[in-house]
């Protein structure tokens, strides 16, 4: 049994949410246990969440405003406690890129985040992961809920071809991870460019880069070192970033040909190979 300790709700998003769990769960006239039975998940975890020892996922707080009959309650509340995961230098970026309208994006070395799969997203995390490592996919997998909501952003994104072929988690994850860039052309506000080796020298060698557009604010560029990220309004900053971007866009494979690249990459370099004795691996 996870120790009980008193909490100060306002404290922060994961107090108040461990909390308002114990309170309405003893209002219920239910134990740990008892919760956790109807939720499918063990009494130790719903005490964990109780007392800000484990951060909750969005399933879980789904199913908790099921079992509790709270209206949404911890489904609302999940989204700040994910946001207050990540790290504190990066959650003014988070909150304006889900307020975007347009997001275009160079990446140099990884699948931007909002396109990551869960199992990739943990092999990144997972290299430098101080605390919580499955708080910290959740967050990134909050993160995405900006593509489905009714009015989502529209997001070009250009990746070099060294992002197909940076083998992050393994073969599976991998060909899991460009079979999800290839799904993502059904949603006609996600577009994929691929910047080929043959382009040589380009615009986008000194990194990575977002530029972020809205509706009624300032755009904004985001960039990041090994240490924080950096996000700024200067217009002169602005101007350089939207012109490297366009002269990127220009340089990289067509929508067609750069899917095309894909699926041959996710089938030339992490397909089903033949083991010694035979038998197809992954």
């Amino acid at each position: 049994m996870v120790g009980v300790r008193d909490l100060d709700p306002s404290a922060s998003p994961l107090d108040y949410y461990g909390y308002e769990l114990r309170r309405l769960r003893e209002a219920a006239g239910l134990k740990q246990q008892q919760l956790g039975d109807i939720i499918y998940c063990t009494g130790s975890l719903i005490g964990q969440v109780e007392c800000t020892k484990r951060v909750p996922t969005r399933d879980f707080s789904e199913r908790v405003d099921a079992a509790l009959g709270t209206d949404g309650t911890f489904s609302r509340l999940v989204g700040l406690v994910l946001r207050s995961v990540l790290p504190t230098w990066f959650q003014a970026y988070a909150e304006m890129e889900a307020r975007a309208s347009y997001i275009s994006t160079f990446q140099a070395q990884l699948v931007y985040g909002l396109l990551q799969t869960p199992d990739y997203a943990r092999a990144v995390l997972g290299v430098r992961s101080e605390g919580d490592l499955d708080a910290k996919v959740a967050a990134r997998m909050e993160r995405q809920r900006v593509l489905d909501r009714e009015n989502p952003p529209l997001m070009w994104v250009v990746l070099s071809e060294a992002v197909l072929h940076q083998e992050v988690g393994g073969r599976e994850v991998m060909r899991n991870q460009l079979a999800h860039l290839l799904d993502l052309w059904r949603r006609k506000w996600v577009r994929v460019q691929i910047l080929p080796f043959e382009a040589g020298a380009h615009a986008g060698q000194m990194g990575s880069f977002t530029v972020l557009r809205f509706d009624d604010d300032p755009d904004l560029v985001y960039t990041e070192d090994f240490v924080q990220g950096h996000m700024t309004a200067n217009p002169q900053t602005l101007r350089e970033g939207s012109l490297r971007y366009d002269l990127l866009q220009a340089a990289a494979l067509s929508l067609e040909d750069s899917a095309a690249l894909i699926a041959r990459v996710m089938e030339e370099r992490y397909g089903h190979q033949p083991a010694p004795d035979g038998r197809a691996v992954a």
